[in-house]
């Protein structure tokens, strides 16, 4: 068996770990000298490149010194803490990144606690040495504390640690020893991540990522604990519920650079992707076909969050998306499903309408946005946590929040927090910034990065994650304002926002076509409020000295569909179409709203 190195990489979100595989990829020349790939190589769909974040864990081989290395790249973020869960079975070892300024945070501690949970040997690279006034000891000294507050036992403790830069492309032993590759990280993984474990014994593999092709149909991917698995040979599918069903492999590949190379045989220990299986889903088991063993399925933690999804019934129906119907939008979330396994799908009393549960807003608000570019219509409620009773008490969820923001302007954020059921754990002061951490109900996070990062002019950086369970904290404050509904549907005239100015905000643009009962702004005060902006100035030749002014119009404050989300109230939905966001009530004429007052 040629030697293999599996290994996951794994940090706090913008930590590095997709511009380290990019060195590491560069470093084993997987391209040609001429090709230019550009940075971030692994965040190749559009929505990843936008918002310069990982969304699903990715993987790639490299072979270095004789050795095939296969590194899986994860996303950061709380919300796709369910990517994570699934792809560090397929790993030998994690990668642990951590910024050598801002040191080990609520990410970190969660990817890092099922990694030790599951065995893996960490080895740590303390990234962005290069940054002032950072302290690389002192967040080496914080790994280890934190891996000992999360009971690693004493082999895991002994870890060891590369210091560098992945964005300069070096590491080394020290961080003032700088060098010009990333040798000594590669070096580290091929001394210290063990090889995988192979057992006698039929074959046996657990499926931990799918992929799709349009030309061989469902691939699925995983790491082959041990046996051999043959091109043609007859397999039982094993899935999670114990039922047992016959298959055959069609094909094997295995993963080579970016892309994958077909193969007769893999041995095990290696990851691969198998075609021609039917009907599996990812945790089930691909075993022998005489004598079928399952292995333990990949456990996932359970959503805290749900958000309505319904079909598209404004005015302006179907006249941007491909596909408006009901149908449509439940074979589509049920396909979500397949992969997507932090998502949960629930039945309501109307067929029409349907319950998503996932980890966060950004969770589901990243499915719902490429929904909307694959030309699906639909209209979302208001994001509500979800309530278990526990001893017959009344739970929810809550979560760990840190804020990291300049120091100044910390009285602020305390002030939002508190008032949102916070209670404060610490403050600590890093240079002219502050890192203060709150324990706060999930519901309190719903809206609350607008807030501050408002209040902070955009210096604020959140970052939060899910403790547990805990009896309900009480109500909180909605938003105070009320909104300016549309009465009309038609063009809204300049003419008439002008007017309409000083009653609030305003959503929509000059000439933008609106319906009744959208929310075409926010009122000043605490009300909603139906106002007509289709109104047209009187054309009469009867004048009247200095009463034409110009009409001088404040630009409509655009959303983008997180905000929306976090903004609208439980009377309102978000209808997102391929090429606009509009926010509307749920019942459109002024009449039913008084009539069936939610």
């Amino acid at each position: 068996m040629e030697s293999i190195r599996n290994i996951a990489i794994i940090a706090h979100v913008d930590h590095g770990k997709t511009t380290l595989v990019d060195k590491i990829m560069y470093h084993c020349q997987l391209f040609r000298e001429n090709e230019n790939t550009g940075d971030l190589i692994l965040d190749n769909n559009d929505l990843e490149r936008e918002r310069g974040i990982t969304i699903t864990s990715k993987n790639v081989s490299v072979q270095y010194k004789g050795t095939k290395i296969n590194i899986i790249d994860t996303p950061g973020h709380a919300d796709f803490g369910g990517e994570v869960e699934r792809v560090l079975n397929m790993a030998d070892g994690v990668c642990l990144l951590v910024d050598a300024f801002e040191g080990p945070m609520p990410q970190t501690r969660f990817v890092l606690q099922k990694a030790i949970d599951l065995g893996l040997k960490p080895c740590v690279v303390i990234n962005k040495v290069d940054k002032e006034n950072c302290t690389p000891e002192e967040v080496h000294e914080k790994v280890f504390d934190l891996m000992f507050e999360l009971g690693a036992e004493e082999w895991q403790l002994d870890f060891p640690t590369v210091y560098g830069s992945a964005k300069n492309n070096w590491m080394s032993d020290h961080w003032e020893n700088v060098t010009d590759n990333v040798e000594a990280l590669l070096d580290m993984v091929v001394d210290n991540v063990p090889a995988p474990k192979v057992s006698e014994g039929n074959p046996q593999m657990l499926i931990t990522s799918l992929d799709f092709s349009a030309f061989t149909g469902r691939i699925a991917i995983g790491r082959l604990e041990r046996g051999i698995l043959k091109e043609g040979m007859p397999i039982s599918l094993v899935k999670r519920d114990g039922t047992v069903t016959k298959s055959r492999i069609k094909e094997l590949h295995t993963f080579e650079g970016l892309g994958r190379k077909k193969v007769t045989e893999v041995i095990a220990g290696d990851i691969c992707a198998v075609v021609g299986v039917e009907g599996f889903e990812i945790g089930d088991t691909i075993s022998d076909h005489e004598n079928p063993e399952g292995l333990a399925s990949i456990a996932i933690d359970e959503p805290t969050m749900s958000m309505l999804f319904t079909i598209n019934d404004s005015p302006f129906f179907g006249k941007e998306g491909k596909f408006v119907t009901s149908r449509h939008i439940r074979e589509r979330l049920t396909k979500e499903l397949e992969k997507n396994l932090a998502m949960k799908l629930g039945e309501t009393d109307s067929a029409d309408k349907f319950m998503v549960f996932g980890r966060g807003v950004l969770h589901l608000s990243v499915l719902i946005e490429t929904m909307r570019r694959e030309g699906y219509e639909l209209q979302i409620g208001q994001p509500q946590v979800i309530i278990k009773e526990i001893d017959g008490k009344k739970c929810e969820p809550i979560e760990e929040l840190t804020i990291d923001l300049p120091e100044n302007l910390s009285g602020r954020a305390v002030e939002f927090v508190t008032l949102r059921k916070g209670e404060m754990l610490s403050m600590e002061t890093k240079g002219e910034r502050m890192i203060i951490k709150f324990n706060i109900p999930s519901r309190g996070i719903i809206g609350l990065r607008n807030q501050l990062l408002t209040a902070t002019a955009g210096e604020a950086i959140m970052s939060h994650r899910f403790i547990g369970y805990e009896p309900y904290k009480g109500e909180i404050a909605g938003r105070n304002k009320g909104s300016l509904i549309s009465m009309e549907k038609g063009k809204a005239i300049p003419y008439s926002i002008d007017k309409l100015q000083d009653r609030g905000k305003f959503f929509v643009e000059p000439n933008a076509e609106i319906y009744e009962g959208q929310v075409i702004g926010e009122n000043s005060r605490g009300d909603d409020m139906c106002v007509n902006v289709t109104k047209e100035k009187k054309q009469s030749n009867v004048r009247s000295s200095g009463a034409d002014e110009k009409a001088r119009i404040i630009p409509p404050i655009i959303f983008s569909l997180e905000e929306a989300l976090e903004y609208i109230q439980k009377d309102e939905y978000v209808e997102v179409t391929p090429k606009s966001i509009r926010l509307r009530k749920i019942y459109l004429t002024e009449t039913d709203r008084k009539r069936f007052k939610i």
